[in-house]
């Protein structure tokens, strides 16, 4: 029984674990590098997702305009009961009693011009849908960049994360160094406090670094459409400044690249199309419009009758009038005709009856409905021109700006890696007078933390001429890594 109830236990665990283990997201299990998590966000990014239903849209209105120029064939039937007194439409005549009425048709219809409206529509559906693809192409650039930008966030404060650290584990020395000089009465109480007030400090500055860097895992995440940013963790590749010259391209070369690289300029330029064709659509409600239709029916009536037999002469009989002269008007007397109800097959085949034609339809004077869709349509080219010059605009100022960022972080890096140099030098030779009593801890702490600052200044300009880099190398068509 022991043996049972444990085997039932072990399955109830089991199934409970498994449901457990099936509810949780699929975590990541190894350290993602750059372009594994750009490539991890686009197949998942929604916005993307919507894009690219955007662009089925398109090629949707794309695939209608120019099945529009095929015929239309459309099938009727109609099965119906008329009461009453009415009118057989095969027959023409009145009936009384209930008739059934059947009904079967086929008609087509095709434009055979109509100011070639469908033929600059298919052209307009195009070149929407050549732009529907581009602006997918422009979303997957933009979450791009925001990836490389969140990566390199959570590098730089992986960094600060480690000078925090170093710089409690130096302070930390301080604190059991100064201990032991306070027991053997070396030193005063004072200046351990104050070593004990800076390794607090320090304590707070790497909480609040570690805060950061949890924060950038978040924002990464987020980014990658991931449930939360538990066990996510991204390679550590090495980063450093090279001392050649920032770019082997200048602003002008970058910017003329970008034109013929940058997909939203393309799809401006392709909307700036769509927009002419737009008018062209326009102007074909000015035009007259020719058609052709045919069609084909057949039907049955339920009243509909045939003779069965002639009625045959039979003699002449008075009808009842007379003559000026009194003699009996004489009347050709015939049988009565028998009748029977016509068959399905042959009221299908009698009753057939066809049609077609041509129908030409010129507008005259419609309420300047055509001329107001002239007029928003070439506004509407005017705004997407406009457009085209603005995007050029707005990308040839990203260009200026993250060159002139990228080369200023690069000076400001080179000077401050000097300066860092500097401040080690000064630091250490700080730290070894305060190590035998020559500067109080006053002076010790500031040097200190002039290191620290100049350390988190450093750090600042190498990640900024990173990222500010890598925003060049996109305008350039490079691929984004490390």
């Amino acid at each position: 029984m022991k043996i049972k109830e444990l085997f039932i236990t072990f399955i109830i665990f089991f199934t409970a674990y498994s449901i457990v283990i099936a509810q949780e997201p699929p975590k990541l299990l190894q350290s993602l590098t750059l372009e594994q998590c750009i490539d991890f966000a686009l197949k998942n990014n929604i916005q993307v997702k919507q894009s690219e239903l955007n662009t089925e849209l398109s090629q949707i209105n794309l695939t209608q305009s120019e099945v529009n120029i095929l015929p239309s064939l459309n099938g009727n039937a109609s099965h119906s009961y008329n009461t009453g007194n009415t009118v057989d439409r095969f027959t023409n005549q009145f009936h009384s009693e209930t008739v059934l009425s059947q009904n079967f048709s086929l008609s087509s219809d095709v434009t055979i011009f109509n100011g070639l409206q469908t033929i600059n529509t298919i052209k307009q559906n195009n070149y929407n849908l050549k732009a529907s693809r581009l602006d997918v192409d422009k979303m997957k650039n933009d979450i791009s960049l925001s990836i490389a930008n969140a990566y390199l966030q959570i590098l730089f404060n992986y960094e600060i994360v480690d000078n925090a650290r170093n710089q409690i584990g130096l302070t930390l020395a301080q604190v059991e160094r100064t201990k032991k000089l306070l027991d053997v009465g070396s030193a005063a109480k004072g200046t351990l406090l104050d070593i004990q007030a800076q390794l607090a400090s320090e304590e707070l500055n790497l909480t609040n670094a570690q805060n950061q860097l949890d924060l950038s895992f978040l924002s990464l995440s987020q980014l990658m459409n991931l449930p939360s940013a538990d066990g996510l963790s991204i390679a550590k590749p090495e980063l450093t400044v090279g001392t050649d010259l920032l770019l082997e391209s200048s602003v002008i070369q970058i910017y003329n690249t970008a034109l013929s690289n940058l997909p939203e300029i393309k799809s401006a330029e392709f909307k700036v199309k769509s927009a002419n064709k737009a008018i062209d659509v326009a102007f074909g409600g000015l035009s007259p419009r020719l058609t052709f239709n045919a069609a084909y029916g057949t039907g049955y009536s339920g009243a509909s009758q045939q003779i069965l037999n002639q009625p045959a002469f039979q003699g002449y009989a008075p009808n009842g009038d007379t003559t000026s002269a009194g003699d009996l008007v004489l009347s050709p007397h015939f049988s009565n005709p028998t009748y029977e109800k016509k068959t399905y097959a042959n009221q299908y085949k009698d009753n057939v009856n066809k049609s077609f034609g041509f129908y030409l339809s010129v507008p005259i004077f419609n309420r300047f409905q055509t001329r107001t869709t002239i007029g928003r349509a070439k506004i509407q080219k005017l705004n997407a021109e406009l457009t085209v010059e603005s995007t050029k605009l707005q990308i040839r100022k990203n260009i200026q700006q993250a060159y002139a960022d990228a080369s200023g972080a690069l000076k400001k890096y080179s000077s401050t890696q000097k300066a860092l140099d500097a401040m080690l030098e000064s630091f250490k030779y700080t730290e070894q007078k305060f190590n035998v009593g020559m500067v109080n801890t006053n002076d010790y702490n500031t040097a200190k933390n002039k290191l620290i600052k100049t350390q988190s200044d450093l750090l600042q300009a190498k990640y900024e001429y990173f990222f500010k880099t890598k925003v060049l190398d996109f305008y350039q068509g490079k691929p984004f890594k490390f």
